[in-house]
């Protein structure tokens, strides 16, 4: 952390499905080297940190056509419940340490250079299915909605924030619009030009039936982020791992 400014912890050694199955991983890979890593940050006289909490989990089930920052967070996963925990610690040290932060409950980002053999992401994961020509997993009938953000969207939603004095250490970054599954897997079909099979399992009962995040906080103070169509970035998203899969 020496020399370093600004640090961003955007790093999770867990995944929603991970955390479910071995939550004391989380508390101790996440959580405890959370704090371990802010403490270095204190020594090394960081000015601010950068954390990506999740705007997926947080909120739980609420019932809500969409969240903001000033909704209860009342997560029902470990994920979650880690990711809040890890919020709770960047205010501890604001008021211990004087070490000021901002927690970024960041929504479904997809696109380029994201792993698509791992178990985190429906399009990435899906497309490469499709690429090796194997069925896609769908979890449930299909009408889970999330809020899905191209990555290079969410950049330059993030580098605004830095450097400057901001209203609020809380921000929540999405496309704010919401997406059920079965029109993401449209989506794939209309991208591809592909008719593949879909494969259902049961929903993980932790997992929220719709997350949509209200970005007007954001938008209020930074302006509005022109924002990549589902299909264009499913389209850029595709090519690279038609590439990778064919290389």
């Amino acid at each position: 952390m020496r020399g370093q400014d600004h640090v961003f912890h955007f790093l999770s050694t867990t995944t929603p499905a991970t955390a479910e199955a071995d939550p004391t991983l989380d508390i101790r890979t996440n959580v405890a080297q959370t704090v371990e890593l802010l403490e270095a940050c204190v020594s090394a006289g960081t000015q601010h940190v950068f954390f990506a909490s999740t705007g997926g989990a947080i909120y739980g089930p609420q019932d809500k056509a969409e969240y903001a920052e000033t909704d209860r967070a009342l997560p029902i996963s470990p994920y979650g419940i880690g990711k809040l925990t890890i919020e709770h610690y960047l205010h501890y040290f604001q008021k211990t340490h004087g070490l000021s932060s901002t927690a970024l409950r960041i929504s479904n980002p997809y696109g380029t250079r994201q792993k698509p053999n791992k178990k985190q992401g429906l399009i990435p994961i899906a497309l490469r299915q499709i690429a090796l020509g194997r069925p896609v997993v769908r979890l449930g009938s299909g009408s889970m909605v999330r809020d899905y953000v191209y990555v290079e969207d969410l950049v330059r939603m993030i580098t605004p924030l830095v450097g400057q004095a901001t209203e609020h250490n809380l921000y929540n970054l999405g496309s704010g619009a919401g997406h059920s599954v079965s029109e993401i897997i449209e989506s794939l079909r209309r991208v591809t030009d592909t008719d593949f099979e879909v494969r259902e399992l049961p929903t993980p009962p932790t997992f929220v039936d719709r997350v949509v995040l209200n970005t007007a906080r954001y938008r209020a103070e930074f302006g509005t982020t022109p924002l990549t169509a589902l299909d264009d970035g499913v389209r850029l998203t595709y090519e690279e791992i038609r590439e990778d899969t064919n290389a």
